[in-house]
């Protein structure tokens, strides 16, 4: 246990210094794979291109109002959860395309949420008809 007090991420800030990267926004749409292996090799190709990602953008839909499809598309987003983890993203935006039931999948997304907070990744809801100047900045 330190006898230390935490100094916290603004004292973190006052040290850093600007880089030569270009922050982007990954569309999920646009990863061949979330392997290991395959997020390895597009991490570096970004890297030795100057970008970074810095959010995750994934496409989400609940339309079938059936407990078996909520969960496969859950796993399908807890993949990109660990995709985005695994790539570097502070960020993961998921966009509701359609949602039969919104009470139903409410918790499916609060446990979604709490997954990316405990990978140290912001989780944010866009509405399917925002646009990109809609989106947060990245």
């Amino acid at each position: 246990m330190s006898t230390t007090e935490p100094r916290g991420v603004d004292a973190a800030i006052e040290g850093c210094r600007p880089a030569e990267i270009e922050p982007i926004v990954v569309d999920a749409a646009d990863l061949e794979s979330t392997a290991p292996e395959y997020l390895r090799d597009f991490k570096s190709g970004l890297s030795a291109r100057g970008y970074h990602p810095s959010a995750l953008s994934v496409a989400a839909c609940f339309a079938d109002d059936c407990p078996l499809a909520a969960g496969e598309e859950a796993d399908r987003l807890r993949g990109f959860v660990r995709a985005a983890a695994f790539l570097g993203a502070g960020r993961i935006e998921v966009r509701l395309d359609e949602v039969a039931d919104p009470d139903a999948v409410e918790p499916t997304l609060s446990a979604l949420a709490e997954r990316a907070r405990r990978e140290g990744i912001e989780f944010v809801r866009v509405d399917a008809t925002a646009t990109n100047a809609d989106r947060p900045a990245a």
